[in-house]
C-alpha cells in the first residue's frame, strides 16, 4: 500500500486526522497530496505534516491512485462533478449521507467508490468506521481503503449499503449520546455536592474505564452490567430508576429517528 499515492480533496479536521494516522503508520508524506481552497489550510498542512498541498482538485486526482473525498456533504456534488475522473482511480468518501450511486453519477459513471461513515473520535485515533464498496472496487483497493480508515480506529465492512443509515444513527451520531449521558452524570454529581472538577473527572474516567472494560472483555454489555450490579445494592437501585424511565425504549426511538433523518438527508443531498 505504501507505494500508492493518496490524495485528499478537502483538508479539514477529518482529513488532517487521517493524514496524521497514515504518517504515524509510516506512510511517506511525499506520497500524500491535499487540495483545499483555503490558503491558510494549505500552508498549515505543508507546515504540520510535510505533505504536498495546494488548491487544485484535479491535480490531486491526476497524481493519485486513491482520492479521499473529504469535503462537506453540501458541497460534494459541486466538487465531484467538476472532476475528470481517470479510470482506475479509487474514490473514498467520508461524507455523511452521500450514496455511492449519486457519487458515481457525479463522477461520470464507472467509478470505483468506497463509501465510509467514520465518527468524530477518529480525530483522536479512536474512531469507528463502516465501509461499503461498490461493484467496481477491486480487492486490492478494498485493502487500501480499509488501511486508510484503520489508521484512525476500528473498521467494519457492510455488504448492504442501506445499512449505512443505521450506522449513522448508531456510531456516527453516537458520540453525542454518550456526551449527553456524561453531561447528565456530571450535573447530577454536582447536585449531590461534589465539586465541579471532581464530578467532571470522575465522570470522564468512569466512561473511559467502562468502555475499556467492554473492549477488552469477552462478555457482552449485559453480562458486564450484571457483574457490577449487586442484589440490593446502590447500582441496582439506580438501574431500577433508569429502567422505570424506559431508557432502553427511549434509545430505540432516538436511533430510529436518527436513521430516518439520515434517509431523508441522503435523498436531499443526492438530488
Amino acid at each position: 500500500m505504501k507505494d500508492v499515492n493518496i490524495g485528499f480533496i478537502g483538508g479539514g479536521n477529518m482529513a488532517r486526522s487521517l493524514i496524521g494516522g497514515l504518517l504515524a503508520d509510516g506512510y511517506a508524506p511525499e506520497r500524500l497530496h491535499v487540495a483545499d481552497p483555503d490558503a491558510d489550510h494549505v500552508a498549515a498542512l505543508e507546515r504540520d505534516y510535510g505533505v504536498n498541498a495546494g488548491s487544485d482538485n484535479q491535480a490531486v486526482v491526476d497524481r493519485c491512485q486513491v482520492v479521499v473525498l473529504s469535503v462537506k456533504p453540501q458541497v460534494m456534488k459541486a466538487a465531484t462533478t467538476a472532476l475528470n475522473a481517470p479510470p482506475g482511480v479509487l474514490f473514498v468518501s467520508i461524507a455523511a449521507g452521500i450514496r455511492s450511486a449519486d457519487l458515481d453519477r457525479w463522477l461520470g459513471g464507472e467509478a470505483a467508490i468506497v463509501r465510509t461513515m467514520p465518527n468524530t473520535p477518529a480525530l483522536v485515533q479512536s474512531g469507528a468506521t463502516a465501509l461499503y464498496a461498490n461493484a467496481r472496487v477491486e480487492p486490492g483497493q478494498r485493502d487500501v481503503a480499509e488501511s486508510i480508515l484503520r489508521a484512525v480506529g476500528l473498521t467494519l465492512w457492510l455488504e448492504d449499503e442501506s445499512l449505512m443509515d443505521a450506522v449513522t444513527a448508531l456510531s456516527g451520531s453516537g458520540p453525542a449520546y454518550f456526551f449527553l449521558v456524561m453531561e447528565a452524570m456530571e450535573r447530577a454529581g454536582r447536585e449531590l455536592g461534589l465539586p465541579g472538577e471532581t464530578a467532571r473527572l470522575l465522570t470522564l474516567q468512569t466512561a473511559f474505564g467502562a468502555a475499556k472494560m467492554a473492549l477488552e472483555s469477552q462478555a457482552d454489555s449485559a453480562e458486564l452490567r450484571q457483574r457490577v450490579t449487586s442484589p440490593g445494592g446502590t447500582t441496582e437501585r439506580a438501574l431500577q430508576v433508569l429502567t422505570d424511565g424506559e431508557l432502553e425504549a427511549l434509545f430505540a426511538r432516538a436511533l430510529t429517528a436518527a436513521r430516518d433523518r439520515a434517509v431523508e438527508l441522503a435523498e436531499q443531498l443526492g438530488q
